[in-house]
């Protein structure tokens, strides 16, 4: 592959969203369609040099702040749910790099990830008695290597991927981050992924025989919890960010399509409305779908903004508060998402379920990525945390 374009600020990082946004929106229905995966958009993606804006200025990089990378997979999301999806765990596996890798691991892989090279990911197990009981695992050689035995489920990105981080225990029991080259021998990438949305994620499994893994592509993730930290609320917030830009995306469909194709209903034109978009009724839920889609948007920013704070003065408090307004937004834009998906349908009329037109991907889409992790839980930590003061749990997820 030819050199990445290395992006210099936020701003830069911004614009070259909005328009990779605007290509990729224009084949999003197609390609959900028919399930092509988006090879030429990942490179794309790649070429433009937005998967490496969270390096640090150290090593190189734009070092953006939260609400940029926020505003950047809300963006995508937009335009196509599944594309937003596929690096998630890019950025999410840089962030275990900054926290956890030494200098020579931080300088060799954000070296590849500013030449362009990707990340995947290989986490989730199924079968296990819950979702973090990860049994995967990365055995000692007597040279100092290790060698990695498991089977991953939900692999997003995998398939796309240059490099795959795979979360494993090591023989006390701790998590580790290996970093494994995506042709290392005994690694095998099946495209198994079959679900009702979020389509072209490529989302499967990753078999794991007897891999070898060198002692410097190593990372101590268990220690990344043992204090104040910022892993599991820069997730959701990218999480958060991709719900939001689902329900931005339906939205800004329904208003198209209301705009251009649906038809007033008779009642209205008895009353003298000529077309749809002016129907009083239109136009009471079009501002109850509107209010929904940028409460959702103010918290992601918010969101987004204390995790900036936390990222300057990283405290016990200022952890948890990062967390919890995160907490927040993903329990807003879940909402939000899965209600402006669906209420497509309900203003733009029956055109609009015309299996041809693909406008049921966005509920699709908002119905599978809300399911990553229950709301629930985290309206239960919120509830601690303001009631009581207690702070969330470090666990990845919050």
């Amino acid at each position: 592959m030819s050199a990445a374009h290395v992006i210099a600020d936020d701003a830069e990082a911004l614009a070259v969203a909005s328009a990779l946004a605007a290509e990729f929106r224009k084949g999003a229905a197609e390609r959900d369609t028919r399930r092509r995966l988006p090879h030429a958009e990942i490179e794309r993606l790649s070429a433009s040099g937005l998967l490496a804006v969270s390096v640090p200025a150290e090593f190189g990089g734009a070092d953006v702040g939260a609400g940029t990378l926020a505003e950047i997979f809300r963006l995508l999301a937009g335009a196509d749910a599944s594309l937003a999806q596929i690096p998630q765990s890019h950025f999410v596996y840089v962030n275990v790099l900054r926290r956890q890798g030494t200098y020579e691991q931080r300088a060799f892989l954000f070296g590849e990830v500013l030449a362009g090279k990707r990340f995947g990911n290989a986490q989730s197990e199924a079968g296990t008695a819950h979702a973090q009981d990860i049994r995967t695992r990365l055995a000692p050689r007597p040279d100092g290597s290790h060698v990695l035995d498991g089977v991953k489920h939900y692999s997003t990105g995998a398939l796309f991927a240059h490099w795959i981080p795979v979360l494993a225990r090591a023989e006390d029991d701790t998590l580790h981050v290996a970093y494994v080259p995506r042709d290392a021998p005994g690694l095998t990438v099946l495209d198994d992924w079959n679900g009702m949305g979020q389509r072209t994620t490529a989302s499967g499994t990753v078999r794991l025989e007897s891999v070898p893994v060198p002692a410097d592509r190593v990372v101590p993730h268990h220690l990344t919890f043992r204090g104040p930290q910022l892993h599991g609320a820069v997730a959701q917030l990218l999480h958060a960010a991709i719900d939001v830009g689902i329900a931005s995306g339906a939205l800004a469909e329904a208003v198209e399509f209301v705009r251009t194709k649906s038809r007033p209903w008779f009642e209205s034109v008895d009353e003298g409305r000529a077309t749809a978009a002016e129907d009083p009724l239109l136009i009471q839920r079009f501002g109850e779908l509107a209010v929904r889609e940028r409460a959702a948007e103010a918290l992601l920013r918010e969101a987004a903004r204390q995790v900036d704070a936390a990222r300057a003065d990283l405290t016990d408090d200022s952890a948890a508060a990062a967390s919890v307004a995160v907490a927040t937004a993903k329990v807003t834009a879940a909402e939000a998402a899965v209600e402006i998906g669906s209420a497509l349908f309900e203003v733009a009329g029956t055109r609009s379920a015309l299996a041809s037109l693909g406008l049921d991907r966005h509920w699709r889409d908002a119905r599978t990525h809300t399911l990553h992790d229950p709301a629930r839980w985290k309206i239960q930590h919120i509830g601690r945390y303001v009631l009581n003061g207690t702070r969330p749990p470090r666990h990845g997820l919050l």
